[in-house]
């Protein structure tokens, strides 16, 4: 495959032939200006080995999950069927280049008044070839090689979008468990918060007003819990089917989760132009597009002459012992030239450039959208970590005020609002400073993702020319 270039002049599709030689694409262009750093970060090498980003969460479950995907995951064993589909295309369009032999045998009696008795035998075998003069069966090489090149790109992006799919799914879980906790947690708080509330009433201290608050208080919170145990199982239902196993397993190994992963610091990565390479949407993207061109090639070849050499060999006898006494044979040449099909031949010209127009924008578009996904997703991750801090600091502070609050309604020198504002305000800040840890983890996953981690160019099965190393 062609290498990259990048400039900043209009797109050109250059597609070089010479007689009797494979296709190969001279020049490709996007046409896009691909700035030289990043809007949102500095310029720097990768900080951190994003091939297998997961397990810098240090989450043993979202690890194992993770990596199963990469095993069993069922929509990557179809994209995997469909890169050894390429192949054996591949296979196929290259058997153009050999000669067809074939080989044909019978034996005969006659029948009738006048017939022979003898057994009547024959041998013979033709041999046809076409003569790539024009590069038509060199184009359809070069198509089918970069269809698999794409195939296998797509294979490698998809096991990226998968295995992003099954981190983000892990974090929700985490998430979701913790608040669970939370809530289960509070609740036997505000349980105690409710019966101290029923002895205060009937020692006529307060009226039964604290008793009804501390009862919709608890019903509120007990009212959240159905819906996050639904939360968490359809989450962990979602996973079990990524990794390609029947649901029930991966709750059991969710449920009682007490902590929210916690990503590393990624201090700066490669400059764009270094990125769009890691990236195998956008190199698909461009294999796409080299099988386009080359489709290009193929169909101006038919208006080109075609040339086929071929020859027979044969015997034949009335008896096995002088089978091969008398052979024959020959060899011929012809030569065949379009002269008229009505348009067919140019309309599938055009069809083609249609379609490497589209598979150009289509690259263009995958470049663009690269871009936009590392510049979200690194402010996405900033801000993530201002608002784990703040909420941090939120639920210190409402931890605080909630302690306070409750022994100084047991000891009768604040009413129970009080109480009531006081631990709200702790559940919404606990609950918040969770979410906020979630979606920390959940840019970090999304920026790595961008930045092409999650694949290893040496995992998939991709011809050697067709791998466009950085």
């Amino acid at each position: 495959m062609a290498g990259w270039r990048w400039s900043h002049g209009t797109a050109a599709i250059a597609l070089a032939t010479t007689a009797c030689a494979t296709p190969e694409v001279a020049t490709l262009d996007p046409g896009i200006a691909v700035p030289a750093r990043w809007v949102e970060t500095d310029v720097a090498a990768a900080s951190l080995d994003l091939t297998a980003y997961w397990r810098l969460l240090d989450d043993p479950l979202l690890t194992e999950f993770t990596e199963l995907a990469v095993v069993r995951n069922l929509d990557l064993a179809q994209a995997a069927a469909r890169v050894e589909q390429a192949r054996a295309q591949l296979r196929g369009a290259r058997a153009g280049y050999f000669p067809q032999l074939s080989a044909n045998g019978s034996v005969g009696r006659d029948i009738g008044d006048l017939a022979r008795d003898d057994l009547q035998f024959s041998l013979g075998a033709d041999a046809n070839w076409e003569v790539d003069l024009f590069g038509s069966i060199g184009a359809d090489v070069a198509a089918s090689r970069a269809d698999l090149a794409a195939a296998g790109y797509s294979l490698a992006d998809l096991q990226r979008l998968i295995t992003g799919q099954v981190a983000l799914a892990a974090i929700q879980a985490r998430a979701t468990a913790v608040q669970l906790a939370v809530a289960r947690e509070t609740l036997l708080i505000q349980d105690e918060n409710l019966q101290i509330a029923r002895w205060r009433v009937e020692a006529g201290l307060v009226s039964s007003l604290d008793v009804e608050q501390a009862r919709s208080q608890r019903a509120q919170t007990a009212a959240t819990i159905p819906l996050l145990e639904s939360n968490l199982a359809a989450t962990a239902n979602a996973i079990s089917t990524l990794i390609g196993e029947p649901p029930g397993r991966v709750l059991a190994l969710l449920e009682g989760t007490d902590f929210v992963p916690d990503p590393p610091a990624i201090a700066g990565f490669e400059a764009p132009a270094e990125v769009l390479r890691r990236r195998p949407d956008v190199r698909g993207a461009e294999a796409s597009l080299l099988s386009s061109t080359a489709r290009i090639e193929g169909a101006r070849a038919q208006l080109l002459p075609l040339i086929r050499l071929g020859g027979t060999i044969g015997t034949s006898s009335s008896g096995i012992d002088n089978l091969f006494d008398l052979i024959t044979g020959n060899l011929f040449a012809s030569v065949g030239q379009l002269i008229f099909d009505g348009g067919r031949t140019h309309a599938q010209i055009d069809s083609a450039e249609a379609a490497a127009q589209g598979a150009l924008a289509a690259w263009r578009l995958s470049i663009l959208g690269a871009l936009e996904e590392v510049e979200t997703a690194a402010v996405d991750l900033r801000k993530a970590d201002e608002r784990v801090v703040l909420f941090g600091e939120a639920f210190d502070a409402a931890n605080n005020s909630a302690l306070l609050a409750r022994s100084q309604y047991q000891a009768g020198l604040t009413d129970f609002r009080n109480l009531l504002t006081s631990e709200n305000q702790l559940l919404s800040a606990r609950n918040s400073q969770v979410s906020a840890e979630a979606e920390r983890a959940s840019a970090f996953v999304r920026l790595t993702q961008a930045l092409g981690g999650g694949w290893q160019p040496t995992d998939y099965p991709l011809p050697v020319s067709d791998r466009i190393e950085p």
